[in-house]
């Protein structure tokens, strides 16, 4: 027996979605996997499927790391110890990137949709949008992380100059697509399949966000009421902006800034990474996550706000050419 023989099958009207993969018009970005049917149990699976992989390829990833680190005398923490090395550092933002065409194959795999749809409703990545977004909401944004990031942190830690080096460079290099890659998995994959769920577009889009946060959430492990708070503060904001724009080109950013300013300036003034800056304990978190918490929901009023009139973006009413 396939799987496909165990899964829920389309409808009549959606098999030449499935069978060619092309989007179909007119809708918006959270609702390009609804049909006739909630398939819930695919849904369910896609992401039980998502979650695997990114354990999965963390751990592998790691263990890389932390077997190549042994041979030269550090134990990072995949072999149990504390030395937070630069390899163990890209390695993890590596691992998280691949989530990018995981996400993409099981969305073609489950849903018969062509990967490249998770990009936008125009199936590319917009530069555009990215560039604009880099000029008009990366200067409000930076200044919010500058008030995170400066505020007074935990234990230090010494770095030498060439360790500093490396990991401020694979920190530019891979961070930016280990924050992609979560974007694309979290805001692209599984708030698709929580949306279409839903009947109707404001059931889901409720599910979509809730579900895509909710997990957001919960993946990252906070035991600390503030930053639980934060994370799904943030994950939803970027689920609305996401549905609003019809693409996750400023999630990417966003999120993208978040990650990068954060273990930059943690390299910088030698703060422990691996104890500080990832630590999510009770009493980790103070009201100063108040200040990107606030700044990021702004963020998304503003956006769904200026998107009022034309309202959020819709798939074009034709397929483009490299999809027939």
């Amino acid at each position: 027996m396939s799987l496909n023989d165990t899964l829920p099958q389309p409808e009549a009207g959606e098999q030449h979605v499935r069978a060619r993969g092309h989007v179909p018009p007119g809708v918006e970005y959270h609702r390009v996997l609804a049909g006739g049917k909630r398939r819930v149990g695919r849904g369910l699976l896609a992401i039980a499927l998502l979650i695997l992989g990114m354990f999965v390829l963390s751990f592998a990833a790691a263990q890389a790391a932390g077997f190549a680190d042994l041979r030269m005398g550090r134990v990072n923490p995949a072999m149990g110890g504390t030395d937070y090395t630069p390899l163990y550092h890209g390695a993890t933002m590596f691992s998280l990137a691949l989530l990018i065409p995981w996400s993409m194959v099981l969305q073609r795999w489950l849903y018969g949709v062509r990967g490249a749809s998770l990009h936008s409703v125009a199936s590319r990545f917009r530069f555009d949008v990215l560039g604009r977004a880099l000029v008009f909401i990366g200067p409000v944004w930076l200044l919010s992380l500058l008030v995170l990031n400066l505020s007074p942190a935990g234990e230090r830690t010494h770095w030498s100059a060439a360790s500093l080096v490396v990991l401020i460079v694979i920190t530019l290099l891979l961070t930016p697509l280990q924050s992609a890659g979560e974007e694309y998995g979290l805001r692209g994959l599984v708030f698709r399949i929580a949306g279409s769920w839903g009947r109707g577009p404001r059931v889901s889009l409720f599910l979509g966000v809730l579900v895509s946060s909710a997990l957001f959430t919960v993946l990252h492990g906070a035991d600390d009421p503030w930053i639980n708070l934060w994370y799904f503060t943030l994950a939803a904001s970027l689920a609305v902006i996401t549905w609003r724009t019809g693409g996750i080109e400023i999630a990417v950013v966003i999120h993208a800034l978040l990650n990068t300013v954060t273990f930059v300036l943690a390299a910088a003034l030698h703060t422990d990474i691996g104890s500080a800056v990832t630590d999510r304990s009770a009493g980790a978190g103070s009201a100063v996550l108040l200040v990107p918490t606030l700044t990021v929901a702004v963020i998304a009023a503003v956006v769904w706000w200026r998107s009022h009139r034309t309202g959020p973006a819709l798939t074009p009413a034709s397929p483009h050419p490299e999809q027939r």
